[in-house]
């Protein structure tokens, strides 16, 4: 069978709390965005994996809490603390060098009247901040870690990736995946996307056979 002309089309990712898959994994994380009255000096670190649900739960206290929601590499220099008394920054490992002293006034800014949530891939000691005093207060700041996913949450994350693209997998594909791919959230996703890029060149079914037929024979790296 001919492949077919397959776009790639953006995928409409659903950030609501209802949306968000509680296990082991994640529930100290989720447990603490749940309630920032309890966050020492009033900052809290989340660092997990890429796809491990950090933006999700960024989403969640920004929705709970009204807060500002800032990447860290689109922060510039002359950037001003926001007058909203809640700020999330995002993937604070790709903070620009000439913006650490701005996140620290905003640290300074929201101590005592605000909360400050990050997220990160890495622990804050791994920041590459060259200023001292940004730099000592993120090493200072409390830590929520995301594990790797166990069963439930790794099918739980593949039925979500699979909905997030309007595909609607049968059970018996999830526990067949679980039971094959990696234990890791980039394995899900990598899975999720390249089966679903197979069943629309193919113009086949997302299913078990089509799975079979990516593990057999895995697309190249990149590709």
């Amino acid at each position: 069978m001919a492949e077919q002309l397959a776009f790639d089309w953006p995928v409409r990712v659903a950030l609501g709390r209802e949306d968000f898959f509680i296990s082991e994994a994640n529930a100290r994380s989720f447990a603490m965005i749940s309630a920032p009255e309890g966050w020492p000096e009033g900052k809290l670190a989340i660092v997990g994996p890429k796809g491990s649900g950090k933006t999700h739960l960024a989403r969640v206290f920004a929705q709970n809490n009204s807060a500002v929601l800032l990447h860290a590499s689109k922060v510039s220099a002359d950037f001003a603390p926001p007058k909203a008394a809640c700020v999330v920054i995002e993937d604070m490992e790709t903070l620009p060098r000439e913006a650490e002293e701005a996140v620290f006034h905003l640290h300074n800014h929201l101590r005592g009247r605000g909360k400050l949530l990050l997220t990160s891939d890495r622990a804050p000691s791994r920041w590459a901040i060259a200023l001292p005093d940004l730099a000592s207060r993120m090493q200072a700041t409390t830590v929520s870690h995301i594990d790797d996913p166990d069963d439930r949450l790794l099918g739980a994350v593949m039925m979500k990736l699979f909905q997030d693209r309007q595909i609607a997998p049968p059970p018996a594909l999830i526990a067949y995946l679980v039971s094959r791919i990696d234990r890791s959230f980039a394995a899900a996703a990598r899975m999720v996307a390249d089966l679903d890029a197979a069943a629309l060149a193919q113009g086949r079914e997302v299913n078990v056979p089509l799975a079979r037929a990516l593990l057999d024979n895995p697309p190249p790296s990149g590709g």
